[in-house]
């Protein structure tokens, strides 16, 4: 009775954060909406979300897709962090620091100076590179059995090479290409809009749902591997579906915007300290990484305006300060 009282708790605990996370995001959404070169109050919003007024084009061709990219591109960062936090088992097992970012600019970098740079090019090419980087670290990592902290290891050691491939790889191509590569590395929104975003985010909705569909084998697995075999649950192929989920999430927001880094990082643990849940939870790493990207991307929009920055340039230095807290409260609790 104390455990289904506890249980109980957690998931009323979650409910109540999906809740406040949902305010939140759409609060966000809403200041979104209302902010750029001219300030729409929220009635010219609305008015022009239903189909009237002068900033009809502004807000629903220009404004809408960016603050929509920004929570479903969230969600998804936020929802690989934890596929990956969860196989790991290590708060450090994220896309951004195992090389999966690297390895899906990689396939972006052979469809820039190679394949000429076509959207659909861009996006196979960027897929293809995540999975191949994962393909290999999995596979090195599975030696003697799956560890975590040898994953992570050697997803740190990947991540390392492939930064320096693309680093050549950039200073080889031509000047043009160079140029356009390295400002897509640094991760953006800006002029993303509804011919971009259709089919990323049907690929998105569909992986989480398939996801979602297997979460609760994903938290038995969380618990222990004997616990999750003897209820039933085959981990092998739970954890190549995690793997493949967590790749295409990682590797569709990065065909589109960029990598954008430290996201999927913080997000779940984020969430989970939130909801003082057991294990990564999906939800509250998703409502957290869409609201952490929303945010991100706000106050790269207003902090030089007019100018707007790459939403990466934030995202890395709010990434970085919670990267330096997590390895010191690490240091602390080991110590």
């Amino acid at each position: 009775m104390v455990w289904r009282g506890s249980v109980f708790r957690a998931e009323r605990r979650t409910l109540v954060l999906a809740a406040s996370l949902v305010v939140v995001m759409l609060g966000l959404g809403l200041l979104g909406l209302c902010f750029g070169a001219s300030w729409a109050n929220p009635g010219e919003v609305f008015a022009a979300l239903g189909g009237y007024g002068d900033s009809v084009v502004v807000i629903r061709d220009w404004r809408l897709p960016r603050v929509l990219a920004g929570i479903v591109f969230g969600a998804a960062l936020g929802v690989a962090g934890a596929l990956f936090q969860n196989l790991t088992r290590n708060p450090m097992g994220s896309p951004d620091v195992i090389g999966l970012d690297a390895g899906a600019y990689t396939g972006a970098l052979v469809a820039l100076t190679v394949l000429g740079g076509a959207a659909g090019t861009l996006a196979v090419s960027s897929v293809l590179g995540g999975l191949v980087v994962a393909a290999v670290i999995y596979l090195l990592s599975m030696r003697g059995g799956l560890s975590g902290l040898r994953l992570v290891v050697i997803g740190v050691a990947m991540n390392a090479m492939i930064m320096a491939l693309n680093s050549w790889i950039v200073l080889r191509a031509d000047l043009d290409v160079a140029i356009a590569a390295v400002g897509w590395n640094a991760g953006s929104l800006n002029g993303v809009g509804w011919p971009k975003l259709v089919l990323p985010f049907v690929i998105i909705a569909v992986l989480l749902v398939v996801m979602t569909s297997r979460a609760h084998a994903m938290h038995q697995a969380a618990l222990g591997d004997d616990l999750a075999v003897t209820s039933g649950v085959g981990l092998g192929r739970l954890r190549l579906l995690m793997v493949l989920v967590g790749v295409g999430c990682t590797a569709t927001v990065t065909a589109v915007a960029g990598p954008i880094v430290f996201i999927a990082l913080a997000a779940p643990q984020i969430g989970r300290r939130l909801a003082k849940a057991p294990g990564v939870p999906l939800l509250p790493a998703a409502l957290t990484g869409a609201v952490l990207l929303q945010g991100a991307d706000l106050i790269a929009q207003m902090l030089l305006a007019p100018v707007s920055l790459p939403v990466g340039v934030v995202s890395a230095a709010i990434g970085g300060c919670y990267l330096i807290w997590l390895l010191t409260k690490e240091v602390r609790t080991r110590g």
